[in-house]
């Protein structure tokens, strides 16, 4: 049984390894209610995840054989980068085993720690089984990145600091994969207040404690996800039962949601947060009408965002916000159309940044031509502005909508 002297141990054990982060009350969420929201900045570690704190406390915990033989892990990425990071500032030989769908990244940084790093299977539990296989045929330590007592009361001080810092809190959104972040901060926060709520946040994708706890049958999901933080498909045993006992709720969140979420961070807070690091946010956003006059308090569990991704999920938040938007006008195929409908967005103060004609595709017909322009605009109302614009050049123009 963990308990709270068990987290306040593991954080005076860690304290010399591991930051301090902050944690700060934001304004820029009060649009959406009556609600003050809290951010921990758990993506400011030094390696850029919470993961660190029951890493450490885990390699701690070690005896001087199980040291010296050496730790072995299965980690989609910030695990793997907690294990090897304190693995090497400890003198312990470490390996890592990382699904081959892992992130670029994040098997360079494991790497860069110490690590040795074997790519196996597709998904985590496939690393796992082999990561298993390989610690009883070496003799090496396995380190659970969930279903361990030592892991979850190093996460479970994320809570501890929380609390430290705004007392206030009566709601914390945790995102759930495996289940040791929110094991730890549940068994910390519970303790220092039992009325306090704990939200758990998952991805529709991998909503595998969700189920667990609904009496759900789910299908077997293939799928690859924004937060590959928590794409677990089996949580740990122990971390289910610590959730059914301690856990209020667990939200779902979509893959969309969980891109609007990285991009409001980017934008207003001028934060980078991995798809896993920004479920709590996203969960907020999409249900805070359930919530009322709350004290929130949200990790941002993780930066360690593939930058291909990074980039494709902030076009998409350009395009949704319109403030990149497509339009496809349809001109007579003469000379003058194309200078028009240039000049037109240009008096309106928008910026054409791609131009192409069509003959054999869309709407075009006979002696006719689809000019597909992809303008910047400042935003919806901006968007709305050039439209009409165009409209009342006599120009046929439809607004391409981003789903």
């Amino acid at each position: 049984m963990i308990t709270f002297s068990h987290i306040k141990a593991a954080h005076k054990r860690i304290s010399s390894g591991i930051k301090y982060t902050a944690c700060r009350q934001i304004d820029t969420l009060n649009h959406l209610g009556d609600n003050h929201i809290y951010f921990k900045y758990e993506n400011r570690q030094t390696a850029h995840s919470f993961k660190e704190r029951g890493a450490r406390n885990k390699l701690l915990c070690l005896n001087d054989i199980q040291k010296e033989k050496g730790v072995i892990a299965a980690s989609a990425g910030n695990h793997a980068q907690g294990i090897a990071r304190h693995a090497t500032s400890l003198n312990i030989p470490s390996t890592i085993v990382m699904p081959k769908a892992t992130p670029f990244n994040k098997i360079q940084a494991t790497k860069n720690y110490g690590a040795n790093v074997i790519l196996h299977g597709h998904i985590f539990d496939e690393a796992k089984s082999f990561a298993l296989q390989k610690a009883q045929e070496e003799g090496l330590t396995f380190c659970d990145p969930f279903e361990d007592e030592d892991i979850i009361a190093g996460q479970g001080t994320v809570a501890l600091e929380m609390l430290e810092d705004f007392p206030l809190i009566d709601t914390f959104f945790v995102p759930i994969g495996g289940g040791g972040l929110i094991s730890g901060m549940a068994i910390a926060a519970k303790h220092i207040n039992p009325d306090i709520q704990i939200i758990g946040v998952q991805s529709e994708i991998f909503p595998h404690v969700y189920a667990q706890l609904h009496h759900l049958s789910l299908p077997e999901s293939q799928a690859r996800t924004l937060a590959e933080g928590i794409a677990v498909k089996k949580p740990g045993q122990l971390n289910v039962d610590i959730i059914k006992k301690y856990v209020d709720d667990i939200l779902l969140i979509s893959e969309r949601q969980i891109e609007d979420a990285i991009y409001f961070l980017l934008e207003h807070e001028k934060v980078l947060a991995e798809g896993a690091g920004a479920a709590g946010i996203a969960a907020y956003m999409t249900y805070h009408e359930k919530f009322h006059n709350r004290h929130i308090g949200i990790p941002i569990t993780g930066g360690n965002i593939d930058m291909r991704m990074l980039a494709t999920s902030l076009m998409r938040g350009l395009v949704r916000a319109q403030k990149i938007i497509a339009l496809s006008v349809l001109l007579d195929d003469i000379p003058g159309g194309l200078a028009l409908t240039a000049q037109t967005i240009s008096d309106c103060g928008g910026n054409v940044i791609e131009v192409q004609h069509q003959r054999q595709f869309g709407n075009a017909a006979g002696n006719q031509v689809t000019l597909d322009v992809t303008v910047e605009t400042q935003d919806k109302k901006h968007a709305q502005e050039i439209l009409q614009a165009l409209r009342h050049k006599g120009l046929n123009v439809v607004l391409q909508m981003a789903e």
